[in-house]
This record gives C-alpha cells, sequence and structure tokens, in this order.
C-alpha cells in the first residue's frame, strides 16, 4: 500500500469535520437567534436525532464491525458540551462561540498534556499566557465583547468537547463508539428539556435546523472526527481545530450577517496564534503517558 494514502485519508477525513463543526456553531445561532426553538429542545433534537441516524448506519454495518463498550465519561462529555454550546449560542455571535470554543478545548488538550507528563518549552508557556491574554480581551467589558454568562456556558462546552475527543483517541471503532456515545447522551438532554418544559418551544425551522446538525454535522461529522483522530497526534488534533473559527467566521459572514469586529480580529490573532505557539512547542515526555485513560493502549476498552 501506498504510505501516502493513509495520510491523505486522515487530510480529508480532518478537513470534511472542521467544515462539520463550522456548521454546528452557524445551524446553532441561525435557530436560537430569531427565537426558532429554545436551546434544551435543540440539544435534545441534536442529541436525539444523531442518535437514530448513528443507530441506523451502525445496524447497516454490524457485520462488518465489532461492537463498541460504553464509555459513560464521553457520553456525559459529549452532552455537557451539547447543551452548554445550545445555550451560549443565545446570546454570543457564531464566529465569537466558535472562538471562545476551540480556544477552550486547545487549552484544555494542553492542560491534558501536563497531566500526561509531557514537557513544554518556554516558547508552549509564552503562548499559552498569550492566548489566556487574548481571551480574557475577547470577553472584557465593552459594547462588542460577549455576554460574561454566554462566554462562560462556551468555555465550558470547550472544556466537555476537548475531553470528548481526547477519550476518542485510538477507537478501535468510530462508528460503533459514537452511537453508543449519543445513545447514552440522548436521554440526559430529554431530561434536561422535560425540566425546562414550560419554557419550550419550536418551529418547524427550528426542528429542520436541529435535526440538521444532530443527524448530519453531529452524527455523521463525530464519526468522521474519531476515524481521522486514528491518524492524529494528541497536538495535531489540537492544532487542526484551530481552523473552526476563521471558517464559522466567514459562513457567519455570508449567513447570518455578522460584522467582523477589530476586538475580534485582535483576539483571535492572540487566541489563535498563541495556542498555535504552545502546540507547536512541546516537546515529548521522558515517560510514556497517555492522555486520560489508558483506552491509547488497549483499544478494545473504547465505545
Amino acid at each position: 500500500m501506498d504510505p501516502l494514502q493513509p495520510a491523505a485519508r486522515t487530510v480529508l477525513l480532518t478537513s470534511v469535520t472542521m467544515v462539520a463543526f463550522a456548521s454546528n456553531s452557524l445551524l446553532c445561532r441561525l435557530a436560537l437567534q430569531h427565537g426558532s426553538i429554545d436551546a434544551a429542545s435543540f440539544s435534545s433534537i441534536r442529541l436525539v436525532s444523531g442518535a437514530v441516524m448513528l443507530l441506523i448506519l451502525a445496524r447497516a454495518n454490524a457485520a462488518r464491525t465489532l461492537p463498541a463498550k460504553g464509555d459513560w465519561l464521553a457520553a456525559v462529555m459529549l452532552f455537557g458540551y451539547v447543551a452548554f454550546f445550545s445555550f451560549a449560542y443565545v446570546t454570543v455571535s457564531a464566529s465569537t462561540g466558535a472562538l471562545i470554543l476551540f480556544g477552550a478545548v486547545q487549552l484544555t488538550m494542553f492542560a491534558a498534556g501536563l497531566h500526561a507528563g509531557e514537557q513544554f518549552a518556554t516558547p508552549a508557556w509564552l503562548g499559552l499566557v498569550l492566548a489566556l491574554a487574548g481571551l480574557i480581551y475577547l470577553v472584557s467589558p465593552g459594547i462588542t465583547a460577549p455576554t460574561s454568562v454566554g462566554a462562560a456556558l462556551m468555555s465550558v462546552a470547550g472544556v466537555c468537547w476537548g475531553v470528548y475527543s481526547l477519550r476518542g483517541r485510538g477507537v478501535a471503532n468510530p462508528l460503533a463508539a459514537t452511537a453508543a456515545n449519543f445513545l447514552r447522551a440522548a436521554p440526559l438532554a430529554l431530561v434536561l428539556s422535560l425540566f425546562l418544559l414550560g419554557r419550550s418551544h419550536a418551529t418547524p425551522a427550528g426542528i429542520a435546523l436541529a435535526i440538521t446538525s444532530g443527524a448530519v454535522t453531529s452524527g455523521i461529522g463525530y464519526v468522521i472526527w474519531y476515524a481521522a483522530l486514528k491518524g492524529l497526534s494528541a497536538m495535531r488534533a489540537a492544532t487542526v481545530q484551530l481552523s473552526v473559527p476563521p471558517i464559522a467566521a466567514f459562513g457567519a459572514v455570508l449567513l447570518l450577517s455578522e460584522a467582523i469586529t477589530m476586538r475580534l480580529v485582535l483576539a483571535s490573532a492572540a487566541i489563535l496564534g498563541g495556542i498555535a505557539m504552545a502546540m507547536t512547542s512541546r516537546t515529548q515526555s521522558q515517560r510514556p503517558a497517555p492522555l486520560l485513560d489508558e483506552r491509547q493502549k488497549q483499544p478494545r476498552r473504547n465505545g
């Protein structure tokens, strides 16, 4: 087999996934900014429709794939990401939300690297300081700053997504693992919707956007992401997601008529540049240690 083929496959899968991730921000903001649906209902429909789509795909491929064991931590992180993501986008713009989200993702992966025993050079620490300064500037009080609640919710969503991505590294069966995670996360979202039933509302347009986000850009998108993660190191998996905020910002200008403010431009340069410095300056740990769990060495424990 040509050794370039696996690399080309990883690039293709990763590129498709980044577009799907950016699309999730656009779909959610489009559904919520005009009140087409409430955040809890959007979360529930997104996870349920994703679970249905993945269950269909998993059953169709059952003869060719091995079953995946449950991973409740991944499922809880998936639910946390989807829920906090949706509530944040009630008040945060698509481009700003994507920047905060994936800034938090990178910082989470950076912290996971430290916890796993990785050593970092001085430029990495300088990059981390620069990224934090950019994030503080972005959310600091001002006319164009996002709401503090929205920024906080999106930051938590980013932490959840970072953990979820790290749990997916080394997964032997991406389709079965993602389906299992969605099936476990969907009931959690339904409980949240029941708790907030008095505030729920949904139009056909809002429901359609939530289904699209769940079945296509989330369900299928996450399967592709788990498949791409097989060919990505933790550093590369974190760094490649830096492409999502610019994609989301460009899409928001075209589809949501959002403006690109100078605060967003400067904060983006600081956050993305700083995190890129941190990620590319990593040095290998003197002791090999997995990120978050031992499943990278034991792929049959995935799911």
